[in-house]
């Protein structure tokens, strides 16, 4: 057995309880959606996206361009969060930028003020475990997941990752 002294996540699917069984009550819709997600996310929507941005980039079109000033946001920035308006103009139908996704949970931040809690480098994605480079990410002090209308409420707490097109730099 290998020793796992630096980082918890690897013992992760050895310390847990196992799956949450489906509760007898929830809708047929939600009961397809958990059994779907898997196939959806790692084969069908990465398989839609790839034709998706090959047609884009065939005929010359790119949201991802739409950028804002390059505002280099620093720990400890305080910032604005765009409205809604603004965001969706940045979106491709995935509703990403670039790779990061806007959650629908994120709608509710957006006007408000926030200071940066950390600009992101690299972070382990645990999809596949492994250590993958960002650039233009920070987490914002405060705001985090409480989980998702699909699967519902997760206790772990994860910063949002948030892309500096979306915000806005506050002076002062």
């Amino acid at each position: 057995m290998q020793s796992y002294d630096e980082c918890q996540l690897p013992c992760l699917p050895h310390v847990s309880e196992g799956r949450i069984p489906a509760d007898p009550e929830q809708s047929f819709i939600l009961i397809l959606k958990y059994s779907l997600a898997v196939p959806w996310n790692y084969y069908i929507k990465r398989w839609l996206k790839s034709v998706y941005y090959l047609i884009a980039k065939l005929r010359n079109e790119n949201k991802a361009d739409i950028a804002y000033n390059d505002i280099a946001l620093k720990v400890g920035d305080n910032v604005r969060v765009r409205l809604w308006d603004e965001i969706k103009l940045t979106l491709d139908p995935f509703k990403e930028l670039k790779g990061c996704a806007f959650l629908a949970q994120m709608q509710r931040y957006c006007g408000t003020t926030h200071s940066v809690f950390q600009v992101m480098e690299r972070f382990l994605d645990e999809r596949d475990y492994k250590v993958k480079k960002v650039k233009g990410v920070v987490l914002l002090d405060g705001v985090i997941c409480r989980g998702t209308p699909a699967f519902g409420r997760c206790d772990r707490c994860c910063h949002l990752f948030w892309r500096e097109e979306w915000l806005e730099k506050i002076e002062g």
